[in-house]
């Protein structure tokens, strides 16, 4: 497939230093206080470990967490992560545009790597602005004129006009890492060659699913063939429709401020009709156990936390029925499958998923988490985002400063 943009194909490294900007933010463990191991860091380590095996001079930014907030640390510890999982040493200097760290720079040798500290230390990482107006700032120009070539791994930032993300654009030649490579090709998949799509929306976001699902009719191409709505999603849908979802649900959705969405679900309702797939029973906590109640017989006497296994079987069959030229995005789990108690229809859905024939990409930051409580891989579909937020950004229409940046460069 002919991609829009050079990759780490198209270039010659040896020798050469280079920037590489990759996500490295990371869940902190409450108990210690330090981050944890996760498979961004596991994914940047190939493109990093790449560039380090063909004789560049690596030099790799990355942020965790704001200014202000608990997660803001310095990126020491990840530097020992990137070391095991590159399997080479990545030496950490708690320096980002000193002489410390130009000093550090200029004294690398061929395929040594080097971790600089955390660019949101800079005020000016976080300002959105354009490739020309960052290029001016303390981080491109001071770094810039150490660097050959600048290598843009991080699609999960990439929806920001950071320094980082877009400024060296103006004064390097630009390539994708294997991480933005990986993700930008499977959207491609689905949105530049697939004519019909199937849609399961879960988890506890619903505002991101609606996002996505108004672009994707707005948009016309690829249509959506179905819409599998679980979550709070599903919840909102059986609202609309004026089920009554039982008090514990409904304070749930007054607290997370979604209740005026239920208009906007009953609108996607109409322009979807015989598309959308509603819940017709739903679990629901009650005494520390799982209860099940068909949708008519709602209200539930407890918190709704999956679907139910009915609903289930429905949607797995939809899924399974999918054929090779279909693609399925799934957005989120089937409910709190962090219980096991309500882990049923999450379990059933991936379990479909993984046994389709379509082209299956799953995005939401707890898909890979679900995916193992399910007992199963990564590998058993067709591909897993590490995105999050700029995945939803992405499908959702929204800008993409980084991406535009690789496409131009």
């Amino acid at each position: 497939m002919r991609l829009a943009f050079k990759t780490l194909d198209d270039i010659d490294v040896h020798g050469k230093t280079v920037i590489v900007r990759v996500d490295l933010n990371s869940p902190i463990d409450p108990q210690t206080g330090r981050i944890q191991d996760n498979e961004r860091i596991q994914a940047h380590a190939e493109t990093i470990r790449e560039l380090s095996d063909k004789g560049a001079k690596v030099v790799v930014l990355a942020h965790q967490g704001r200014k202000g907030d608990p997660d803001f640390l310095p990126l020491e510890q990840h530097a020992e992560l990137l070391s095991k999982h590159v399997g080479k040493p990545v030496k950490y200097v708690p320096d980002l545009v000193g002489e410390m760290a130009e000093q550090a720079i200029k004294n690398l040798r061929n395929g040594e790597i080097l971790l600089l500290e955390n660019v949101r230390i800079l005020d000016e990482e976080t300002k959105e602005a354009s490739p020309e107006e960052h290029a001016k700032g303390v981080l491109v120009s001071r770094l810039s004129k150490l660097a050959d070539l600048f290598v843009l791994d991080a699609f999960s930032a990439a929806h920001r006009a950071h320094a980082s993300i877009v400024g060296f654009a103006a004064v390097l030649p630009v390539v994708a890492g294997r991480v933005m490579e990986r993700e930008l090709k499977a959207l491609s998949e689905i949105l530049e060659k697939r004519s019909s799509i199937i849609l399961f929306m879960g988890g506890n976001k619903p505002d991101d699913c609606i996002k996505v699902v108004e672009a994707l009719l707005n948009r016309g191409r690829p249509e959506i063939k179905m819409l599998l709505s679980a979550g709070i999603l599903g919840q909102l849908f059986l609202a609309a429709e004026g089920r009554d979802l039982g008090e514990p649900s409904m304070a749930y959705i007054r607290k997370k401020g979604f209740e005026p969405l239920i208009g906007k679900v009953k609108d996607l309702a109409a322009r979807l009709r015989d598309r959308l797939k509603k819940p017709i029973d739903v679990a629901y906590e009650r005494n520390g156990g799982r209860e099940e109640i068909r949708v008519e017989k709602l209200p539930a006497l407890g918190p709704i936390m999956d679907i139910g296994s009915e609903t289930a079987s429905m949607y797995a069959d939809i899924i399974r029925s999918a054929g090779k030229d279909d693609a399925i995005i799934v957005k989120g789990p089937a409910g709190a499958y962090e219980h096991e108690n309500f882990r049923k229809g999450t379990a059933e859905i991936y379990k479909a998923l993984a046994s389709s024939k379509a082209f299956t990409l799953i995005g939401g930051g707890d898909s890979s988490t679900a995916i193992s409580l399910v007992g199963l891989k990564v590998e058993d579909f067709s591909y897993v985002s590490l995105a999050g937020g700029a995945l939803i950004h992405y499908l959702s229409g929204g800008k993409m400063p980084g991406v535009e940046m690789l496409m131009r460069g």
